[in-house]
């Protein structure tokens, strides 16, 4: 057993980090909208290759944000997969829209995009793909099914940043894209979000909503529409602007584990399915996930427990949103049989920036030690 417990996905912070923020401190803009925050805006939304970016305190409320900017409202609906974090969506129900579920594809483990047309109705606002773990949705035909009925497209990129989409950058296809910045993500401030755009009335628009629509035109505590307490702060952005300097290594990181995990594992093809790269991507593997099937010999939970005992911390795939008790009845009458089948069998692996070669090597000799062998 290795010295010291594996994290499933723990962040990088080094004295670049550390230099950055205090520099914030020392300037004692802390909060509001600094001159931090302003260059953390910049600089990922053009790394995105988009041309403004709007920071938040959490990619909850960068999903949340992104539909009020939107006028997505009561009475509306937004497509959204069933597998996928709840955060997903609570932003659309905040709104008073209803979530209307898509059950995902065993190929990337994204939205079923053979679906979604069945699905659009006469109340049906938007369409919010989610990158899953970093792999990103289809996004031409969902493209092409939003211009066909006008409706707009929010790309949930929480878990994706750097990925791409047929050489173009996870977040910028969509009308908006929304990140997170949680501990875990590729790169981090802790806590935070960003919506990423190329259309400027958006951009402007979500950040007056983003700090309590403040009033315009020298009317500064007067507010002409229902606004949020959504703003990052400078200090967050510090971190945000030192773990942006190493983005490009960080995803080359996880991309190098990711191979390494492919290539180790490749002997249990038969009893486990290895995490999917389409060729029309660039996964940036936020988590290297795996499916644990039956002919593993020991069930999925198990394994986990093992692996637990062995120092190694793993994380099961998410609930789907028609499982979830706030939800499930809502949706009782619905199948969604690839969710419920990447629920059950998932696991993802420690996935982190700090993630070494030889913990990689550990972790794959442990999963094949557990695999049993036919008679």
């Amino acid at each position: 057993m290795l010295r010291n417990r594996i994290p499933v996905c723990a962040p990088k912070i080094g004295e670049q980090d550390v230099k950055r923020v205090a520099e914030c401190v020392r300037s004692t803009w802390v909060s509001g909208i600094s001159e931090y925050v302003v260059e953390f805006e910049e600089k990922f939304s053009r790394y995105c290759g988009c041309r403004y970016g709007v920071a938040t305190n959490s990619g909850t409320t960068a999903l949340h944000l992104a539909l009020a900017t939107l006028d997505i409202k009561k009475g509306d609906e937004v497509i959204i997969p069933t597998f996928t974090m709840i955060a997903t969506a609570n932003a659309v129900t905040y709104t008073g829209a209803k979530p209307v579920l898509i059950d995902s594809e065993l190929h990337t483990w994204n939205i079923d995009v053979s679906r979604i047309e069945e699905k659009i109705t006469k109340r049906t606002k938007a369409i919010m793909p989610i990158h899953t773990y970093g792999h990103p949705a289809d996004m031409d035909p969902i493209v092409e099914i939003s211009e066909k009925y006008g409706l707009y497209v929010v790309e949930d990129a929480a878990e994706a940043h750097g990925a791409e989409y047929k050489d173009n950058k996870i977040g910028s296809i969509g009308h908006l894209g929304c990140f997170s910045f949680y501990a875990n993500k590729i790169i981090t401030t802790g806590e935070g979000g960003m919506i990423v755009t190329n259309d400027e009335k958006l951009a402007e628009k979500a950040r007056w909503l983003r700090a309590h629509a403040f009033g315009r035109n020298g009317k500064h505590f007067y507010h002409e529409a229902l606004g949020f307490g959504y703003r990052l702060s400078g200090l967050q952005a510090a971190l945000g602007l030192a773990q942006l300097e190493r983005i490009d290594e960080f995803v080359s990181i996880r991309r190098n584990n990711a191979k390494l995990y492919k290539s180790l594992l490749s002997e249990l093809r038969e009893k486990i399915t290895l995490h999917p790269e389409a060729p029309w991507t660039k996964n940036v593997y936020w988590m290297y996930s795996i499916l644990i099937q039956e002919s593993f010999g020991i069930p999925r939970d198990e394994l986990m427990k093992e692996l637990e005992l062995e120092g190694i911390e793993t994380r099961t795939f998410f609930y789907p949103i028609h499982v979830q008790p706030v939800y499930a009845k809502q949706y009782q009458e619905d199948s969604f049989p690839v969710a419920d089948e990447l629920s059950r069998k998932g696991i993802n692996l420690p996935s982190g920036n700090s993630l070494t070669t030889e913990e990689v090597i550990y972790i794959c000799e442990c999963i094949k030690k557990h695999a049993k062998n036919e008679d």
